[in-house]
């Protein structure tokens, strides 16, 4: 008998013996500084123990600084590549294979005037968002970007999470910063940096050397060739808004 999941396994959330919910995997393992804090059912909750054989995580209320993640067009877990550079494909003017009723035309060509100044037929952009900070639209799927963002610790925002689509690069970037990083870049590309709670989840984690266990984690988060793919590709810099 064989299952196949299409969906990454959800953490379930008890305050006590209450289930408060569901909550990404990755708001679990994903490198934080200070409390690790979610925020579910419409309140902050503060996570006190992680139970990652049996995806469950204990929490207790929480004053304010709870995260959370939603499925949609723009903040769907995009993991790996190809799916992301489709997304892309579909802002830049291809239609999907598939016939199109007419709400789902308007609701494509909406999402293509709103997410237009983060993709470029030549290339990537590195844009200023309009709330502040500059971001580098790759649209190469979290891996990649994971990947990418530890091996360009020179411009990249320390301590913030790489997304689907892009990446947060310093307030200072500016191209020429720019083109020295990426001149720095070691051959083979630095893997994502492993939150050590993280590890501890690992499967037969107490089997393993410290050292191996990261690094096991770290490759299986990393997505080496395609972040070379893309860092490959010309990069354009732009005084763009959008959301």
């Amino acid at each position: 008998m064989t299952a196949v999941f299409t969906a990454p396994p959800e953490f379930t959330v008890f305050h006590g013996r209450a289930e408060i919910g569901r909550t990404d995997p990755d708001l679990l393992t994903e490198h934080v500084e200070g409390p690790r804090k979610l925020l579910l059912a419409g309140r902050n909750w503060l996570v006190t123990y992680i139970d990652r054989n049996r995806k469950r995580c204990s929490v207790e209320p929480a004053d304010e600084g709870g995260r959370a993640r939603w499925s949609g067009f723009a903040t769907v877990r995009v993991r790996s590549f190809h799916p992301a550079r489709a997304a892309r494909d579909v802002l830049l003017g291809e239609d999907p294979p598939v016939r199109l009723t007419p709400r789902a035309a308007a609701a494509l060509a909406e999402a293509r005037d709103r997410h237009l100044h983060t993709v470029h037929p030549g290339g990537t952009l590195v844009t200023r968002h309009t709330e502040g900070g500059i971001r580098w639209w790759t649209w190469a799927g979290h891996r990649a970007n994971a990947t990418l963002a530890a091996s360009l610790s020179a411009v990249v925002v320390p301590h913030r999470r790489a997304h689907d689509q892009w990446v947060p690069l310093r307030e200072d970037v500016t191209p020429a910063s720019w083109a020295a990083a990426v001149a720095q870049v070691p051959s083979g590309l630095c893997l994502p940096e492993v939150d050590e709670r993280a590890v501890r989840g690992l499967k037969f984690a107490e089997a393993l050397p410290a050292r191996l266990a990261v690094a096991t984690l770290a490759a299986r988060t990393a997505d080496v060739p395609h972040a070379e793919e893309v860092l490959a590709e010309p990069v354009r810099f732009a005084r763009l808004t959008g959301t």
